[in-house]
């Protein structure tokens, strides 16, 4: 069965308010495990990206507002203030995954607008993938339990959240893999063009 792309930007004030209390009422039922952890920063892309700022500290402020002609905007920024990123890494992150198509699923079986795999988005809490209130926020509570990770390092974050953790301890930073090498810089400039 098809599913219809919710496009936020052209409701009423009523429905932003009730996809709010809907956050909320998600929130508070969640099983999401916000455990955190910590690791060590490494450099990696030989200046790829220089002049890009690319460490936010965890609990950090979740930044400015998107334009309204982002879709899922107000979904994106109620978790971005909630998990503490910022919402225009959430974006940059969605664009990357799904080109926003809340029905995405990718060859490997990743699913939704953040590309959750079934065992991740299950240890996150996430009971439909193709909800775009459970998939952003889902991806967004492992986007933040990265940054952590990495000492807020959004590189090695991205990279995590592409490849794995496992990946990025292993090879000290970001791993040499030709999709994860190639991710990492695009979303980082998407990042860089929300921001600005």
């Amino acid at each position: 069965m098809e599913r219809a792309q919710l496009d936020l930007s052209n409701v009423s004030q009523q429905l932003v308010a009730a996809r709010r209390l809907q956050l909320g009422d998600w929130l508070r039922g969640s099983q999401i495990d916000s455990t955190r952890r910590s690791a060590s920063f490494a450099e990696a892309l030989n200046g790829a990206l220089a002049g890009i700022d690319t460490t936010i500290l965890p609990g950090a402020s979740a930044g400015g507002s998107l334009p309204s002609s982002v879709p899922f905007r107000e979904i994106i920024e109620a978790v971005a203030a909630d998990r503490g990123i910022p919402s225009e890494l959430i974006a940059a992150v969605i664009q990357a995954e799904s080109g926003f198509n809340p029905n995405a699923v990718s060859p490997a079986g990743a699913k939704g607008l953040m590309q959750l795999m079934d065992g991740t988005a299950a240890g996150l809490g996430v009971s439909d993938p193709f909800d775009p209130l459970q998939n952003i926020y889902g991806g967004a509570t492992y986007l933040a339990s990265m940054l952590e990770r990495y000492d807020g390092s959004v590189a090695l974050a991205l990279a995590a959240y592409n490849a794995g953790p496992g990946a990025v301890d292993q090879y000290g930073g970001i791993p040499p893999y030709a999709e994860t090498q190639k991710y990492v810089p695009t979303v980082l400039k998407l990042f860089e063009q929300y921001r600005s």
